[in-house]
C-alpha cells in the first residue's frame, strides 16, 4: 500500500465534503479524494441550498460561503403554448437566514466547502480519480486511484449517481429510464441591476421559478429558472424514459423553453456562458440500493437520495445530511473499533431518524404519481384557457368560474377523472 488513511471519502460534492468536514472536525484521519481539477469542477447542478442542515456543521455560513442570492420569491407556471399560469410567493426572510434557501453554482460553492475541509485537517487531493476498490477477505480496505493504491478502514462513496465505486461493491443504483431523470442546464449572463428590477428582488434576494406544462412539450419532467449574483440558471430536467419515448431530445426542449413568452422576457438580453447536462435520480425509495457493507457507506446521489415530489427536486439537503450522517457512523466504529457491514448498518437507523429516510418514506408514492400525462398536458393547457375566459371581456353577459371551467374541461377531461387526480396528489404530495 503507497497510502493510508483511517477513511478515504471519493467525490468532493456537498455529500461528501459533508461526510470529510466532520470527520476532520472529529480527528480522524480523512481523505477527500475529486476526479477533477478542482471541487465542483464537474459539478454542474445550480439550484437551491436550504441552509438548515449546513448550519449545523458551518454556523452562520451564508456570511463566508459563495452563495448567490436569498431566495424570497418563489413561483410556480403552468404553461399552455402561448400562456402561463402563476403561484407567486414573496417573503421577507432576511430575519431567518439559517432556514432561508440559497441559490448557488457548484463550480464556486464546491471549491469553497473542500476548502473547509482542509482548514479541519483533512486531507483533499483533485485530479485524481478513483478506479476500482481494494479488497480483503470480501471486505472494502481502501481504493485504486491513477494507480495507487491507497487503504482505509472506510470508503464512503459519494461519486455521483452513476458510482463506479458503490457499482463494484454491489452497492450501485438502478439507472432503470423511468428512475432516471435528464437534466440540461445553461447559465445566461446578465447584469446584476437587471436581474434586481427584471425579477423584482432585493440586491440580496433572488427568485426560484418553476414550470410545468409546454415547457416539455407534455412529457414528464419540467423547467426552471434560478437567479444568481450576475447571472440566471435555465434549464429542464426531463424523465429520461419519456425522452426515449416521445423521441425528443432535451436540448430541443430548452431552446424552445427559452423561447416560451414567460421565459423569453427573463432571459432577453443574457449571454449564455456555460451549458451541462446530467442525471439526476428521480425514483425515489423504489431505487434506493443497500446504503452499507463491510468497510464501505452510499451516500448522496450516489445512493438515489433525492426527493422528487412534483412541488420540488430536492438533492443538495438530503446529499449534506446523508454525508453527515455517514460520518457519524464512521465515528461510532471507530470507538467500537469494528467496521464490519453489522456496525456501519447504524448509517440506516441515522438516515431513518432524520428527515432524509422519513420524506423518502412519506412520499413514497410521488414517482408513480408524476407518471400521470395530465400533469404536463391536459391540466396546464384548461388552467391557462380557463384564466384567459376568466378574465375576458367581451360585451357579453358573464358566465360563473364553474360554468367556465366545465365548457374548457368536456372532451378533454371528466369531472371524476379530475377528482380523482386531486385525490391522488393530495396522498402523494
Amino acid at each position: 500500500m503507497s497510502e493510508a488513511f483511517e477513511v478515504v471519502v471519493v467525490g468532493a460534492g456537498p455529500a461528501g465534503c459533508a461526510a470529510a468536514y466532520t470527520l476532520a472536525k472529529a480527528g480522524i484521519e480523512v481523505l477527500l479524494i475529486e476526479r477533477s481539477k478542482f471541487a465542483g469542477g464537474k459539478n454542474v447542478t445550480g439550484g437551491v441550498l436550504y441552509g438548515s442542515v449546513l448550519n449545523v456543521l458551518i454556523p452562520e455560513f451564508w456570511k463566508e460561503a459563495p452563495v448567490e442570492r436569498r431566495v424570497q420569491r418563489h413561483v410556480i407556471s403552468m404553461l399552455s403554448e402561448k400562456s402561463s399560469v402563476s403561484i407567486d410567493f414573496n417573503t421577507d426572510n432576511s430575519a431567518h437566514p439559517e432556514t432561508a434557501g440559497y441559490t448557488i453554482l457548484r463550480a464556486k460553492f464546491d471549491r469553497w466547502f473542500a476548502q473547509k475541509v482542509e482548514e479541519a485537517g483533512g486531507m483533499v487531493i483533485t485530479g485524481s480519480r478513483a478506479d476500482d476498490l481494494i479488497l480483503e477477505d470480501d471486505r472494502v480496505a481502501g481504493i485504486v486511484a491513477g494507480g495507487d493504491k491507497i487503504a482505509a478502514k472506510v470508503v464512503i462513496a459519494a461519486d455521483g449517481v452513476n458510482s463506479l465505486l458503490a457499482d463494484k461493491a454491489g452497492l450501485g443504483v438502478s439507472l432503470e429510464p423511468g428512475n432516471v431523470n435528464q437534466g440540461v442546464k445553461e447559465v445566461i449572463k446578465l447584469p446584476r441591476e437587471t436581474i434586481e428590477e427584471r425579477f423584482n428582488v432585493t440586491s440580496e434576494g433572488g427568485a426560484a421559478m418553476h414550470f410545468l406544462g409546454f415547457c416539455t412539450r407534455g412529457v414528464h419532467g419540467g423547467g426552471f429558472l434560478y437567479t444568481n449574483q450576475d447571472s440566471l440558471s435555465v434549464g429542464v430536467v426531463v424523465q429520461l424514459k419519456a425522452l426515449v419515448n416521445s423521441k425528443l431530445k432535451a436540448v430541443e426542449l430548452l431552446d424552445s423553453f427559452k423561447q416560451h413568452p414567460a421565459v423569453r422576457e427573463l432571459v432577453k438580453g443574457g449571454t449564455p456562458v456555460e451549458y451541462s447536462a446530467h442525471l439526476v435520480p428521480a425514483g425515489g425509495l423504489r431505487m434506493l440500493p443497500q446504503l452499507y457493507t463491510d468497510g464501505m457507506l452510499v451516500t448522496g446521489d450516489a445512493a438515489a437520495l433525492v426527493l422528487a415530489t412534483g412541488r420540488a427536486l430536492e438533492g443538495l439537503n438530503f446529499a449534506l445530511a446523508s454525508g453527515v450522517a455517514a460520518a457519524e457512523t464512521v465515528k461510532m466504529a471507530k470507538e467500537k473499533g469494528d467496521y464490519s457491514q453489522q456496525t456501519l448498518s447504524h448509517y440506516v437507523k441515522l438516515l431513518s431518524e432524520s428527515f432524509v429516510l422519513q420524506d423518502l418514506v412519506r412520499f413514497y408514492g410521488a414517482p408513480q404519481f408524476l407518471e400521470n400525462p395530465r400533469l404536463y398536458g391536459i391540466y396546464p393547457e384548461l388552467a391557462c384557457a380557463l384564466a384567459e375566459k376568466v378574465f375576458e371581456v367581451d360585451g357579453n353577459p358573464k358566465r360563473t368560474v364553474w360554468q367556465l371551467a366545465r365548457d374548457e374541461m368536456r372532451g378533454k377531461v371528466s369531472f371524476w377523472q379530475l377528482i380523482r387526480d386531486a385525490m391522488a396528489a393530495r396522498r402523494t404530495l
